[in-house]
């Protein structure tokens, strides 16, 4: 039946990584646009063997994910249950059946994929806007350009994204005379991360959180190989928390990091920070949520490539932070002349400047909370953030 809104698919990574930070990433696209009358469906063929959080291994199996993503969605949009297909390994169909999805993109009109996370199906119609995501700016970018051979499949990934009518990016500031993120001569449109304030709960009183730990989620190093670059090698968070490391020691405040990855943590422990383990925090949406709620802010670094090549980038877990009333304190990317910077949001690139901010929080934490969670209302709900992506697509 026709619609009065565009058949929009959008993709993800929720069943590579069944996660409830990864969910709450991908899955907001999938709840905002339903949520303003789109018929939105959820689509995931990335080919790789799934993570699974519990073995703390990949397996061959879908059946964990498909549960995860089943589960996510009775209890957030029961509405959409009929209308998500993971396609397991390429061969597996979960949720939707193959034939039903297959008629679906026949008649879409747009598909959003976000992250470049799946390959586009055969079966899309022609007429079918073919939107990429670049939520990784600087990698995304490096790679396309460089082809490391250390990464999978990369020539199929890089055909896979030029294949794509429009590109949009996180790189809030990749047209910006500071940013050294190559373009590679493709029309970059901008856009940010949101959050829908139906997922998360309005701030709660500020001194319930006056004694926790400042936290954040992270991994500290995604790269598998040298992210090299006109003869500068970028890297992951690893290459900048070194700026920071003696945070603790210096502050009164508590720091609190779920970390994946190969971290130092006994080095990091030494120097006072309390490290948890980031699947484990996080192995459900419930979890994820409570571990940003129950925090007194979220303080982190970025991603060297990110800061280094002043990408503007800022992150969807901060926004969580901000939608719940807890200040946040951040390694500015680039995104300060975007975002209105000095109470709920802080911004840093040195230790000294990180003492500061957090300082400045705790002088008045009520008052950075309401700010907080202000930004996130006017700059991050998701209807605003998603109809001026809609209208920049033209459809």
């Amino acid at each position: 039946m026709p619609t009065s809104k565009p058949r929009i698919i959008v993709t993800g990574l929720v069943g590579l990584y069944p996660l409830g930070g990864v969910a709450y990433d991908y899955f907001q696209y999938f709840l905002g646009l339903d949520r303003l009358g789109y018929d939105v469906y959820y689509h995931e063929d990335s080919w790789s063997w799934p993570y699974n959080p519990v073995e703390r291994q990949s397996s061959p199996d879908g059946t964990y994910s498909a549960t995860f993503i089943s589960d996510f969605i009775q209890r957030y949009a029961p509405c959409l249950r009929e209308k998500w297909h993971y396609l397991h390994l390429h061969e597996t169909s979960f949720g939707m059946s193959q034939t039903r999805f297959e008629e679906v993109a026949r008649t879409a009109d747009i598909f959003f994929n976000i992250s470049g996370a799946c390959q586009i199906p055969e079966s899309l119609s022609p007429h079918c806007i073919k939107v990429f995501l670049d939520t990784d700016p600087g990698y995304n970018q490096i790679m396309l350009k460089e082809k490391f051979l250390w990464s999978n499949n990369v020539d199929r990934w890089c055909d896979s994204v030029h294949a794509h009518d429009q590109f949009f990016t996180y790189a809030e500031n990749i047209h910006g005379s500071d940013c050294r993120i190559p373009k590679l001569n493709i029309q970059w449109k901008t856009t940010r991360t949101f959050i829908n304030r139906d997922l998360w709960p309005p701030s709660t009183p500020a001194s319930t959180h006056l004694n926790a730990p400042w936290t954040t989620v992270m991994t500290w190093n995604g790269f598998k190989g040298k992210l090299l670059y006109d003869g500068v090698e970028y890297k992951s968070k690893d290459g900048e928390f070194e700026k920071i490391i003696t945070l603790p020691e210096d502050s009164s405040a508590a720091f609190k990091i779920a970390v994946g990855g190969e971290a130092p943590t006994k080095q990091l422990t030494a120097y006072g920070w309390e490290i948890v383990d980031a699947p484990q925090q996080t192995l459900t949406t419930q979890c994820y949520q409570e571990f940003i709620t129950q925090s007194k802010g979220e303080f982190s670094i970025a991603k060297h490539v990110y800061v280094a090549l002043r990408s503007g980038w800022f992150s969807s877990r901060s926004a969580c932070y901000l939608a719940t009333g807890r200040p946040v304190v951040v390694q500015d990317t680039g995104f300060s002349t975007m975002l209105p910077i000095g109470e709920g949001l802080l911004t840093f690139q040195t230790r000294e400047e990180a003492i500061d901010a957090i300082n400045t929080v705790e002088r008045d934490y009520e008052h950075h909370c309401k700010v907080a969670r202000a930004i996130a209302e006017e700059l991050f709900d998701s209807d605003i953030v998603l109809q001026q992506f809609i209208s920049d697509v033209g459809a």
